[in-house]
């Protein structure tokens, strides 16, 4: 198989995906980079040696292909929290926006992870902030966010 018709099948997996989604957005774009981002980071990571998924810390294809697969699946149940919308006639893409709100602080919160493996200092307002949007995303309501707190 040539890298022409790789690229034209990642290509037309793509589009698939895009379409299902219904619009893309910048949520979406931002999930994706940030998957990617994680992807590349965990790698990093495990050829320096100090990846916590695997007994040496080393590189290993099972761990980079597990990781591969979650991602997919976060692609799937985006997938399905966009197809609940629809179902409900939700134009405002509340279920698809939370669980990709989620899953970005998710996301976001391992790169931390990975790049403090790494030696990097971060500022603990970025996790702070991931923290609260992955707990804002389960807040939502109606298309907005829901600022007030639970009662105690």
């Amino acid at each position: 198989m040539s890298w022409d018709n790789i690229t034209k099948a990642i290509a037309g997996m793509v589009g698939a995906a895009a379409g299902l989604l219904g619009e893309w957005n910048v949520l979406l774009t931002v999930l994706a980079v940030f998957m990617v981002t994680d992807y590349l980071t965990g790698l990093i990571v495990a050829w320096r040696g100090k990846s916590p998924k695997t007994v040496t810390g080393g590189v290993s294809s099972k761990a980079g292909f597990d990781g591969l697969i979650r991602k997919f699946f976060i692609m799937v149940v985006i997938l399905v929290a966009t197809l609940l919308d629809v179902a409900i006639g939700n134009s405002t893409r509340v279920f698809q926006t939370a669980a990709t709100m989620y899953y970005i602080a998710n996301e976001g919160i391992s790169i931390l992870e990975n790049t403090a493996l790494m030696g990097v200092k971060y500022p603990a307002f970025i996790i702070k902030a991931l923290e609260a949007l992955r707990d804002k995303s389960d807040t939502l309501d109606n298309g907005k966010i829901d600022d007030t707190k639970p009662e105690e």
